[in-house]
């Protein structure tokens, strides 16, 4: 009979794998696990590659046979007997590392995308496949440390997402582990030799953001056409915000328009930049893509409410989120390409033989209840144009 029967579990874990042991001694792999996830409440926790082990002494109870010493010494001989198909299915299952710019709930409906990818390709997070999460929160300074965290852990793909930050992260870390990306213009970046051709260990999904900024500024003059004075928003630790800059200002001088430019890399100076727009008397605001506002929509979204500015956005979540129109690439279907790309990568494929994937769909998304509340009515052109019209 086990020695372990009829007592509490026991998890054996090292950082997002780890064996939990049945009441009958039978070890069973689980990927991204805790007690707490298991259901386990009575448990001992052994972590061999950070050489911690913590027995609490309920797992032993009292005035048992077995003391604390035999049960360590026990624990560290099963770890040699293990079924050899439970170390097989250990050793099998790769790891991809998630790295990104922003924070988790934000992102959420991304990730959903990432792991939809993934499936296409035969590959289900916490199945056959561990995916890793460093997120920095908009902390860019974090990035290449938590770059240099997935190296170390030999993780088979990186998936930089979250914009260039954590693309030029990922590279700067490793000219061998596999990147996948999201960003605009890769080339520029230095990520890619080319579009069809990538070369190097980086590859991924390409996006029109720059581009896109002259057509958003456009559209807001559609929808705010009293307003000479715009401002834009834009985060001065983003590498592309010099050529967005530069884009606008010839976009506005064709429409006779004036930019008031603002920046913000925090979230204190998101309310500041407001405030200065205010003062600038801007009657309308462009929102440039960067991950930090993307990954702070809620805030950018009330604060433009709060000074009655109708504003444009790059992705639909903020349409969503009580934002006056969106236009941009379908950004859930940039992470599933993503995702696709990650899964092939594990299958075998090289990112330099990989063609940078180009989005071909954009889609202009309209809040009428925003709308109403600003007073503007929305032009008939723009209404059919809309892809998503939120009443």
């Amino acid at each position: 009979m086990s020695a372990f029967a009829g007592k509490a579990d026991v998890t054996q874990t090292c950082a997002d794998v780890c064996f939990w042991y049945k009441a009958d001694a039978t070890p069973v792999t689980v990927t991204h696990c805790t007690p707490a996830r298991l259901g386990v409440t009575n448990s001992t926790i052994l972590d061999p590659k950070c050489d911690i082990l913590s027995i609490p002494d309920v797992v032993l109870g009292a005035g048992e046979a077995m003391r604390r010493r035999e049960f360590i010494a026990f624990v560290g001989s099963t770890a040699v007997a293990w079924p050899l198909s439970a170390r097989a299915e250990q050793s099998a299952a790769p790891v991809i590392g998630f790295l990104s710019s922003a924070s988790p709930q934000p992102f959420e409906n991304y990730v959903a995308g990432f792991r939809a990818g993934l499936k296409e390709t035969g590959y289900v997070d916490s199945q056959n496949v561990a995916i890793v999460f460093r997120w920095a929160e908009g902390h860019y300074d974090r990035l290449p440390a938590l770059a240099a965290e997935l190296v170390h852990r030999n993780v088979a793909v990186i998936f930089a997402s979250g914009g260039p930050p954590s693309a030029l992260a990922a590279k700067a870390a490793t000219v061998t582990t596999p990147i996948v990306f999201i960003l605009a213009d890769p080339i520029k970046l230095g990520m890619v030799a080319s579009l069809n051709h990538p070369g190097g260990n980086s590859t991924g999904v390409g996006l029109f953001n720059v581009a896109v900024e002259a057509k958003k500024l456009e559209i807001l003059h559609e929808l705010a056409p009293n307003a000479m004075n715009i401002g834009v928003l834009v985060n001065p630790r983003n590498p592309n915000t010099q050529t967005i800059a530069t884009e606008l200002q010839t976009a506005a001088g064709a429409l006779g328009l004036q930019l008031h430019i603002v920046n913000a890399a925090t979230e204190g100076e998101l309310g500041e930049a407001f405030t200065t727009l205010v003062q600038q008397q801007a009657g309308a605001l462009l929102v440039a893509a960067d991950p930090f506002f993307n990954d702070r929509r809620a805030a950018l979204v009330a604060l433009a409410a709060q000074h009655a500015l109708p504003a444009i956005y790059e992705w639909r979540e903020f349409a969503a989120a009580g934002g006056l129109v969106s236009y941009g690439t379908i950004i859930s279907d940039a992470y599933r390409q993503a995702g696709v790309y990650a899964g092939r990568i594990l299958k075998g494929e090289k990112p330099a033989d990989l063609p940078v994937v180009q989005p071909t769909k954009f889609e202009l998304v309209i809040n009428i209840k925003t709308a109403k509340a600003l007073g503007i009515t929305v032009p008939q052109t723009l209404a059919v144009a809309a892809d998503e019209v939120i009443e």
